[in-house]
């Protein structure tokens, strides 16, 4: 007997297995699913490995720049400095000024330090002395050092393709008031110091380049500024006394 026109396919007889038109219906999303789901681990792999390479990059490169910038925007010659072996006592409320151009265009660089020290020039000037020569530093003895008289201990030294200028002075003083007034600094010198507490010493250090400093070049016999020079020589023979005129 026939079966019906609507009835469902009958199965096979060995089984209830499906037949390979339900296995392409059922395996077909699952697949997709799964390769859907490869492909998004593929990415964010790729994505993970991007951001490692992009910060390691960063890393790499942000490092040597920060010392670069480092380097160029503090002079190596403050660091020398603070590498002298001064005691603390006499390095105290230092102040670093620099000015003109490290390759020395139009102006070389000049760097200016100063320090104050508990103790006297007498003991101060000594450390100093011997750190810069610990530090490499030779003793310079040129003429003009310093420029004009100065009190305290002023002394010049010289290392490879640098100068350097020590002074140790004792302290700017401010008088005690008068008839009741408040006291006046005499000029307007840093660091003026109280008339009752005037102890210590005060430290320069001034550093140039060597092709920069005049004392390095050959000195005048004489200062200009004091001789100045004649426009106008004087002659004291006429060359034209010998001559004699010949008759017309």
């Amino acid at each position: 007997m026939a079966p019906p026109e609507n009835s469902p396919p009958l199965r096979s007889a060995v089984g209830d297995e499906p037949s390979d038109d339900d296995g392409a219906r059922t395996g077909g999303p699952l697949r997709v699913a799964r390769s859907e789901l490869r492909r998004q681990m593929r990415e964010r792999r790729r994505l993970r490995l991007g951001v490692l390479v992009a910060v390691s990059v960063l890393l790499l490169g942000a490092v040597p720049t920060f010392f670069a910038v480092r380097a160029l925007s503090r002079d190596p010659v403050f660091g020398s400095l603070d590498e002298l072996e001064v005691p603390a006592w006499a390095a105290m409320d230092t102040v670093d000024n620099v000015s003109g151009s490290r390759w020395c265009l139009q102006d070389c660089r000049l760097r200016e330090r100063s320090a104050s020290s508990d103790r006297s020039p007498e003991e101060t000037a000594p450390e100093y002395e011997r750190a810069l020569s610990a530090a490499g530093w030779q003793p310079w003895q040129v003429t003009r050092c310093p420029e004009q008289p100065a009190p305290g201990r002023y002394t010049c030294w010289r290392r490879d393709e640098l100068t350097l200028d020590l002074w140790v002075r004792p302290p700017t003083c401010v008088p005690p008031p008068i008839d009741g007034q408040p006291a006046v600094p005499p000029s307007p010198l840093p660091s003026p110091t109280a008339a009752g507490d005037c102890t210590g010493s005060l430290v320069s250090l001034k550093v140039r380049n060597a092709i920069d400093d005049d004392r390095t070049r050959p000195q005048p016999s004489t200062d200009p500024s004091l001789t100045g020079e004649d426009p106008f020589p004087t002659f004291t023979d006429d060359p034209l006394d010998d001559l004699t005129p010949s008759p017309s």
